[in-house]
């Protein structure tokens, strides 16, 4: 099941690096995005395409196994280890921000849940770029296209409706969870006692409900887009894997620096020289360090970006796309002046209620001995189920936190389990988590390079809770909580609340106790924009081709206008999908 061996030698005689080299394609992150545009590019025979990642193989066993998320998070292994700077709408606390450093990307170290936002987010992306190819009737279909839902296995229980809103045979697959907890289950009812509807799909527009999550898995174990797109596409002779190679800079030649001067000659001395215009500037490449040598490779058509909401910013900064004072300021020249990039950064701050409980079963008990761990591990050993099956929240919740939303603005991952951080032990007592996120924060942060080294990490600013906006649904969103667990079906349990807190009752203390709990859900977008031609901020166009700069993509979480009302590896997947349909098009047309 995880041999991944294949993942190098597949194609290894195509993967000897070679300056100079020249690829009809060259994909930037083999991510969620990565995988699936690289499968997608190299079905025609005819393309030559390069897929480099800077992280090392998904051979890790903890990548696939779902609770293995605990330890590929924050391992240098699997993970940037990249850290906000400090916060003032977290009381000055600076936060790990997880993204991952392996084949898969973050699809190889999230939360595995399956969930596409709301019909309205991507609408909104339509009005601002004035495209209706975003509206939800179009995305909806290149969600479907590489879906492969269980409940549409022959023998399963999907319905017509169903069957509208989702594929099969498709890549990526998507499984209910293989397990439940009565203590989640009654608080299930507790949400419907408090007015949020049952609901059987979260992924047909509206995400209104309660219900569990269902997730990327395939028989107990975690799908990432390395196995789904990835590794099938590699037994192709025309598509080449390098991971474990870093990306210097981008190649230009042309614009207005002109092809000469050390940035578009970095393609040798045959790059085309063309005309000084904005215009004319186009990426012909890239710059890569690979077993130690430096290398400069050709893209004959198109370079994509797909390095995620931090990386692919970061990687146009350096090479000299961004906002020019910013630019300046580190000694990195300016091939196209773009004020946008690496703006706009958008996240889901989850605020954190933990309630202790009594007479129930949660993960705080069952693991808090030597022979309730060993029973965990028999029971995924033997069933592929139980607590090392689990997603990191299992039981999920969609409504308002006020009558001021016509819409649902929050979202909740309830866990039957608590602990006062990620990577510290479980509580001693028994107690469930209930986060709840702003679904559309007003908050905007940053992605700033801060050196020329692409090897130095970026400044990461979310600047959380920023707003007033923020800080009043943030208040809100745990008095809905409270409200939840005050419910008649949860009161069995006796819930007391540990964290928060009940003394802290006004907007303003909660609005404090918020920026002292709350952390990301690892849900970062917006820092490479989509947007019209005369939106000043705007870095990517309706079909993601970077504004001013021929031959150059950006398809991944950072193009979002608007962060989507819910998880975002999905919505991720449906960008690479209509991004790659987009590419080939302009091939068949010349462009």
């Amino acid at each position: 099941m995880h041999n991944n061996k294949n993942h190098d030698d597949a194609n290894a005689a195509s993967a000897k690096a070679t300056d100079g080299d020249v690829f009809d394609y060259i994909v930037v992150g083999a991510g969620s995005a990565g995988c699936l545009m690289a499968n997608r590019l190299s079905a025609n025979p005819d393309h030559r395409v390069l897929l480099v990642e800077a992280g090392g193989r998904d051979n890790y066993h903890w990548i696939h196994i779902p609770v293995g998320y605990l330890y590929c998070i924050n391992n240098p292994r699997t993970d940037w280890l990249y850290r906000t700077e400090p916060d003032k709408g977290l009381n000055g606390r600076s936060l790990i921000y997880p993204r991952g450093k392996t084949l898969g990307g973050c699809s190889s170290i999230n939360g595995m849940i399956y969930m596409r936002g709301q019909a309205r987010d991507y609408d909104h992306w339509a009005e601002v770029t004035g495209d209706s190819e975003w509206r939800w009737e179009q995305c909806l279909p290149a969600f479907m296209r590489h879906e492969d839902h269980a409940r549409l296995d022959e023998g399963g229980d999907a319905g017509p409706e169903h069957r509208q809103f989702h594929g099969h045979g498709g890549e990526w697959r998507v499984e209910r969870q293989r397990l439940n907890w009565e203590v989640l289950d009654d608080f299930a009812s507790a949400a419907e006692q408090a007015g949020i509807p049952r609901t059987e799909d979260f992924n047909r527009g509206s995400n209104e409900g309660v219900a569990y999550f269902e997730v990327n898995q395939r028989s107990g174990w975690r799908w990432n887009t390395a196995k789904a797109f990835l590794r099938p596409a590699l037994k192709r002779g025309n598509l080449t894997l390098w991971h474990s190679t870093q990306v210097n800079r981008l190649l230009f030649a042309g614009g207005e620096q002109g092809a000469g001067d050390g940035i578009g000659a970095g393609t040798g001395a045959d790059a085309v020289k063309e005309a000084k215009d904005a215009s004319s500037l186009r990426c012909t490449g890239l710059q890569v360090v690979r077993d130690g040598k430096l290398i400069n490779l050709t893209a004959k058509r198109e370079v994509v970006l797909c390095a995620g909401a931090i990386g692919s910013p970061h990687l146009l900064q350096v090479s000299g796309v961004g906002p020019r004072a910013l630019l300046e300021q580190h000694g990195v020249e300016v091939v196209k002046d773009l004020p946008g990039v690496g703006e706009n950064l958008q996240d889901h701050l989850q605020i954190r209620s933990v309630y202790k409980v009594t007479n129930a079963k949660t993960l705080n008990a069952m693991a808090s001995t030597l022979l309730g761990k060993m029973g965990i591990g028999m029971q995924y050993l033997f069933k592929r189920s139980g607590p090392m099956s689990m997603a990191p929240s299992q039981l999920g919740a969609f409504t308002r936190s006020s009558e001021d939303y016509a819409h649902p603005n929050i979202q909740y991952h309830v866990q039957p389990l608590s602990l006062e951080a990620f990577g510290q032990p479980l509580h001693p007592f028994p107690a469930i988590t209930a986060s709840v996120c702003n679904l559309n924060p007003t908050s905007r942060g940053s992605v700033r390079l801060q050196s020329a080294d692409p090897r130095q990490a970026p400044a990461i600013a979310p600047n959380y809770l920023s707003t007033e906006e923020d800080r009043k649904v943030a208040a809100d969103s745990l008095r809905v909580t409270r409200r939840i667990a005050s419910q008649p079906a949860f009161a069995r349990y006796q819930p007391e609340e540990v964290k928060p807190g009940i003394e802290y009752q006004s907007d303003a203390e909660l609005a404090t106790l918020a920026g002292d709990i709350g952390t990301t859900i690892f849900h970062p977008v917006g820092t490479t924009r989509m947007g019209r031609a005369d939106d000043p901020m705007a870095v990517v166009d309706s079909r993601l081709r970077v504004i001013g700069v021929r031959g150059l993509r950006v398809a991944d979480a950072g193009i979002m206008p608007t962060i989507v009302s819910g998880n975002t590896n999905s919505p991720t997947l449906m960008i690479a999908e209509k991004a790659a349909g987009w590419i080939l098009e302009s091939a068949v047309g010349g462009d």
